[in-house]
């Protein structure tokens, strides 16, 4: 934590690593180059969605929300993830919705509560799509992260940046947050700022051509995490013998974001921040066994065995751009057409030939 302060308040000691940044983005880009080679195309589309930075920018919230604006134009969705924090039984592994978190990872659980469609995780990507291929049938396939997993093939690559933060001070590995120099920005196909809290523009992001839209992250409903009933934004059924001891906990990528949407909600919690995929343990938050506490419905996968009466999550959804949702959809239907009409004519030749 005391790292990621430093790179987003740009603290000046850190131009001590910056030969250690000039080295790790020349390996990472040997390595690209070298993983790039070894691509094959795949059976269907796939939709990178990622980011050049370290930790969270929200890439879950957007992935179930272009995967739903698919479904609303007739086409289906796979989904693939690596499936971080978890080790599953298996690789590829198929998450089902009684799969256990500890073998799908908080992410991958999070994405099953909410896709209807078909999920898979393994760590190497491109063996998990071709299992998710060959077992379902899907339109299309959305990688949840993945945008450094070049040997990945991907016909549209979505970067999200994180409005608030942004990208820090724009070094790369250990002197600032980025995996990728912000240059890379000028290659991917779509930039979705999340949460434009402050000016962000193509030039700060080095975006170039590439087209820059914007999303928010809208509060939707409250879950009880150990009995799983739901209650409205305003009606959170709070004791209150313990409203005056509200705790809230998060352990995202951008901690901050979560707190600063409870207290948008009107609620005054004390707060406590964790590392991103933070393994919760019931002996850790025993403190909050009997109170009231807030957390994120990523957190909550992992606190459900053992989970107090009090304790809630807070559901959220992606909300898009118009124009963008429509330009994505758009594309997406002329890449089916076009390999629609490809394979048609594969066909075509092969039986002149057999003829």
């Amino acid at each position: 934590m005391f790292l990621v302060r430093a790179w987003y308040n740009k603290a000046g000691w850190l131009i001590l690593l910056r030969p250690l940044s000039f080295l790790f983005s020349a390996l990472a880009l040997g390595r690209r180059q070298r993983q790039q080679a070894s691509q094959q195309q795949a059976a269907v589309p796939v939709i990178v969605v990622g980011n050049i930075s370290v930790g969270g920018t929200g890439k879950t919230p957007l992935v179930l929300a272009l995967s739903q604006a698919l479904h609303e134009r007739g086409i289906s969705t796979g989904v693939l993830s690596r499936g971080y924090g978890g080790r599953a039984p298996q690789y590829p592994f198929a998450v089902t919705v009684d799969s256990d978190v500890r073998h799908s990872g908080d992410e991958a659980r999070l994405l099953r509560r909410h896709h209807g469609g078909p999920m898979w995780v393994d760590p190497q990507r491109r063996r998990g799509l071709q299992a998710l291929i060959d077992s379902h049938q899907c339109d299309v396939v959305i990688s949840d992260d993945g945008l450094q997993h070049y040997r990945l093939w991907r016909d549209i690559e979505i970067a999200v940046v994180d409005g608030t933060r942004g990208l820090g001070n724009g070094w790369c590995l250990p002197a600032g947050p980025l995996r990728e120099p912000p240059a890379r920005l000028t290659q991917v196909d779509y930039i979705v700022i999340n949460g434009a809290n402050r000016a962000l523009n193509e030039d700060a992001l080095s975006a170039g051509e590439t087209p820059v839209t914007t999303m928010r992250l809208v509060p939707e409903y409250w879950v009880n995490v150990k009995t799983g009933a739901r209650a409205e934004l305003q009606s959170l059924p709070v004791p209150t013998a313990l409203s005056q001891d509200i705790h809230a906990l998060a352990g995202i990528g951008n901690p901050q974001r979560f707190f600063d949407s409870l207290q948008d909600l009107g609620w005054q919690a004390q707060c406590h921040a964790y590392d991103d995929h933070h393994a919760y343990s019931a002996v850790e938050l025993a403190f909050a066994r009997d109170k009231v506490l807030l957390m994120t419905e990523k957190d909550a996968v992992k606190c459900e065995s053992f989970a107090g009466e009090h304790w809630w999550s807070l559901v959220v959804s992606a909300e898009l751009d118009q124009g963008f949702s429509e330009a994505f959809c758009d594309q997406v239907a002329h890449m089916l057409a076009v390999r629609k009409q490809q394979t048609q004519m594969a066909v075509s030749e092969q039986e002149a030939q057999q003829q």
